[in-house]
């Protein structure tokens, strides 16, 4: 088992103490939470910072399903060109002219 590791990061201008396992990963999630709070906040200059930072949660967890979403489709793609795969490998008289 790692040994975790204190890292101190800040987000929407406050400063965290985080215990990570990888310091790299940590602080580039960190650095990206904050920067879309920053973007939201630009966009929104005249609202509550707990608005900002629901709009921003909303924004990342957007961001999160589209790539969960792509990645189901990238293996349903591979699983059904590895079953095509299967079906023609199994099928020698297609592979003899």
């Amino acid at each position: 088992m790692s040994e975790k590791k204190k890292l101190k990061v800040k987000i929407f201008d406050k400063e965290y103490s985080l215990l990570v396992d990888d310091e790299e990963l940590a602080k580039e999630l960190a650095e990206y939470v904050n920067r879309v709070i920053e973007e939201t906040r630009e966009e929104l200059p005249d609202h509550a910072a707990q608005t900002v930072a629901i709009i921003a949660s909303l924004n990342i967890a957007y961001d999160f399903f589209l790539e969960k979403n792509k990645s189901k489709e990238y293996l349903i793609q591979a699983s059904d060109k590895v079953k095509r795969l299967k079906f023609l490998l199994s099928q020698p008289d297609l592979y003899n002219p």
